[in-house]
């Protein structure tokens, strides 16, 4: 089932409210798994450049090859273009990235409300050093409700809920 996403194309850059854009959140298909990636290597770098390239590469191979095939994922087409994602296991959003190009625009929000009005509350763990995903988690609503170290990194990550949740 596709989902016509809100009228968030008059905030693009380039775009103005008279052009019509398609902009849809619909289900992930195998398909779409290198605009995913894209998506993810680029949003990736931009939000945690403090992750060793060693632990990163890691994290590729996961994210391709067992996470996204295994969650529930949604992607965000711009006019037949996969720009980003949302990953979900139960009511835990396990991974946001989009083309950081169209960071600012309401697209990462779009898809979060998309996965609330599937699960209800949501959850998230992000890194404390995250000055991407913390910030727009806490714009859209979410509060700390613990920390705790990431072996694997060293890092802080915090865990973060929207209310009733």
């Amino acid at each position: 089932m596709n989902y016509i996403a809100p009228r968030i194309h008059s905030k693009m850059k380039g775009s103005s409210p008279n052009e019509e854009a398609t902009m849809t959140i619909r289900s992930y298909s195998p398909d779409d798994i290198e605009p995913v990636m894209v998506a993810w290597r680029s949003a990736n770098a931009l939000a945690h450049p403090f992750l060793s390239d060693t632990y990163v590469a890691r994290s590729e191979l996961e994210v391709r090859d067992l996470y996204i095939p295994n969650a529930e994922t949604y992607v965000f087409e711009d006019g037949g273009k996969v720009v980003g994602f949302i990953s979900l296991v139960g009511n835990e959003i396990g991974g946001l990235f989009l083309d950081p190009s169209r960071h600012g625009k309401g697209i990462g929000k779009a898809l979060v409300d998309h996965a609330f009005a599937i699960k209800g509350p949501l959850k998230v763990e992000v890194f404390r050093d995250n000055r991407v995903g913390l910030p727009f988690y806490e714009r859209n609503g979410f509060v700390l409700v613990a920390q705790e170290l990431h072996q694997p990194t060293g890092q802080i990550v915090l865990k973060l809920a929207m209310p009733n949740c």
